[in-house]
């Protein structure tokens, strides 16, 4: 199981939102205090940021190694600021490969995104999830790993207009109707950051110059809110709502780590 993170509001450092913090995302890649599956994130890492004065398209740095090993982010981290930041650490399910083009967040267009959970059953119930989108976007998922073809499914729905939001309920009714899994979702455009609670942990900090979404608090200081499972999250500049996701959950009855 991966744990992730996002923040939306004045600008801060990558090393700010990913580094500093006393339980860090840094630091839940390998002491995790809330994560029930996986006991270590050390196979791979991801940020991706925004600079709107000079593009809509984020930036993205990703690599296959654990983040406490990476000199290089360490270094421009604190030189680099924006005011919406994803980044992920990731602990891989067997048998899916522990590269770079599997870590999130995956991107196209304005758009990162990233996936902490598993799909159960995956090598049985792909054919059928790709079946969902159109051919094309199936032959340009990325990875063979069932985050990739979230992301792919994601994106189609992205690429037609649908908002941030009902695209992850959509996604998350799509999946459900075929398998069972842990679908915690995390998509920005860079002006919005919507999330899901479907199997795993989600906790929301109100700022006051900004919200923070991650998969468990960051540190131990007041106004952390537990977003209950099965529910939707959109946060905005002048907004934040938490809403049940219109989904009918099934029993998970099959254990793993994440993708």
């Amino acid at each position: 199981m991966c744990r992730h993170l996002a923040w939306l509001g004045a600008p801060r450092t990558l090393s700010a939102v990913v580094l500093e913090q006393p339980h860090s995302l840094l630091t839940q890649s390998y002491a995790p205090r809330q994560q029930a599956h996986g006991r270590i994130n050390a196979d791979g890492f991801g940020v991706g940021w925004y600079s709107h004065a000079t593009r809509p398209e984020p930036a993205r740095y990703r690599r296959a190694q654990p983040i406490w090993t990476d000199a290089s982010f360490a270094s421009f981290g604190p030189l680099v600021a924006s005011g919406c930041v994803l980044a992920a650490v990731r602990s891989a399910t067997v048998p899916f490969p522990v590269d770079e083009a599997s870590a999130a967040p995956f991107t196209a267009g304005p758009w990162l995104f990233s996936h902490n959970g598993r799909i159960d059953d995956f090598a049985a119930v792909a054919p059928e999830l790709r079946s969902l989108i159109p051919a094309e976007a199936a032959a340009a998922i990325e990875a063979p790993n069932d985050s990739a073809l979230l992301w792919a499914m994601t994106r189609h729905r992205l690429e037609r207009g649908a908002p941030l939001g009902d695209t992850l309920a959509t996604v998350i009714a799509g999946v459900a109707a075929v398998t069972t899994g842990r679908m915690n979702l995390l998509l920005t455009d860079g002006h919005t950051v919507a999330a899901t609670t479907y199997g795993d942990t989600l906790v929301t900090r109100q700022e006051p110059d900004g919200v923070l979404v991650a998969s468990e608090p960051t540190d131990d200081e007041p106004g952390w809110e537990r977003v209950p499972d099965d529910s939707l999250v959109v946060v905005t500049s002048h907004t934040h709502t938490v809403t049940p996701l219109p989904v009918l959950r099934q029993t998970i009855t099959s254990p793993g780590e994440a993708s």
